[in-house]
């Protein structure tokens, strides 16, 4: 099977981004497109991402291969059962949502699961929306695809195969499996990070202190806690069951970590620490999950007028773009004063050796 027309369902942040990235390496597969926001369609077409701008979801999508499902995980069922009747034969179906067992029951539900590939790009950022869609936002990303019972090992091929032309890591999973894992290593350190920025919000006094030297690290680990509020909803909903598992064996760690404190019981805590230092350390910085790598670097700098001018003329003439420059206000585990941010790992590492180059102090983490 060839994918020559692509068709998409919702046209946001991953819609936008796989979207963009079928024009960036097949610019001759057609791309047609719905979504409720007129505004946002028209800006992807005049940008050359969508080929046709849609008004509804209707006959018009059955000329698509592949038809990505990019809306709210609520929303996507309703579309399942408007594309049923309209589906080419031999065609896919597919999803970009985070969790799976829901969206693969509805299939099963409305006879879909001879075309149904469930898939989860692990790729995202606390921003939302098309204006915050890149071609490159799933490369080196792993990309989990979880086939319906009933799909043909060839359209499931072909899928894997097109993923991975998008740069994509493709990994086929069960889907039950998938929000598990997902449960574990995705939902639950975002409830984590939400919790931890209310409970100083709510323990913070009048004059709001906690949060104005809130150090880098604090920052660091809550940075998910901006996102969707509607979309983490949604997501909590549909995979209470894997969530509320893991949650209650976290519960008991915490509970355990506290024993100890009370305790005094030094050695516990050291191999506490010792073991999520070394656990985390085994991780892969290539490899992509849910939370996007932070491409940063720490750099010692004279408090003097226009020096953080200097450092981004120097790195502008070699043509690397800035993605955010902070003055770190709380050192506690920071080493210098700016904390400097770039889009990707070319530009992170082309930036640290020619600022080296010029003798600056950098600190990479």
């Amino acid at each position: 099977m060839k994918i020559e027309t692509v068709g998409f369902v919702g046209l946001g942040l991953i819609g936008g981004s796989i979207a963009k990235a079928i024009k960036a390496f097949h610019p001759e597969i057609q791309i047609m497109a719905y979504m409720r926001s007129t505004d946002t369609l028209i800006e992807a077409a005049n940008e050359g991402t969508v080929d046709m701008a849609c008004t509804a979801v209707d006959t018009q999508f059955s000329a698509c291969d592949c038809i990505f499902l990019c809306a709210p995980v609520s929303t996507n069922a309703m579309y399942l059962e408007k594309l049923k009747p309209i589906l080419k034969k031999g065609a896919i179906l597919t999803d970009v949502g985070s969790t799976k067992t829901d969206i693969h029951e509805k299939a099963a539900a409305l006879g879909l699961e001879d075309c149904f590939i469930g898939g989860h790009p692990m790729a995202g950022s606390e921003k939302t929306g098309y204006s915050n869609a890149k071609p490159h936002l799933i490369e080196n990303a792993y990309y989990v695809i979880t086939p319906a019972a009933r799909v043909p090992a060839d359209a499931v091929e072909t899928f894997v195969s097109f993923t991975d032309s998008l740069k994509a890591l493709p990994l086929v999973m069960d889907h039950r499996q998938h929000d598990f894992i997902t449960a574990s290593i995705s939902h639950l350190p975002h409830l984590i990070a939400s919790s931890l920025v209310n409970l100083v919000r709510d323990l913070d006094g009048e004059e709001k202190l906690m949060k104005r030297i809130a150090a880098g690290g604090f920052k660091d680990i809550t940075r998910i806690a901006s996102s969707s509020p509607e979309m983490w909803e949604q997501i909590c909903l549909t995979n209470a069951s894997n969530i509320t598992q893991v949650l209650e064996r976290y519960i008991r760690e915490l509970e355990t970590l506290k024993d100890q404190l009370a305790k005094g019981d030094s050695q516990k805590l050291h191999r506490f620490f010792e073991g999520s230092r070394d656990y985390r350390n085994s991780i892969p910085d290539a490899s992509a999950g849910p939370i996007k790598k932070m491409y940063a670097f720490y750099c010692d700098m004279v408090d003097e007028a226009g020096g953080i001018a200097v450092l981004s003329t120097i790195l502008a003439s070699a043509s690397i773009s800035l993605k955010n420059i902070e003055i770190i206000h709380n050192r506690e585990f920071e080493e210098a004063v700016l904390k400097v941010e770039l889009y990707d790992e070319i530009s992170y590492k082309k930036a640290v050796a020619l600022l080296r180059k010029y003798r600056y102090t950098i600190y990479e983490r």
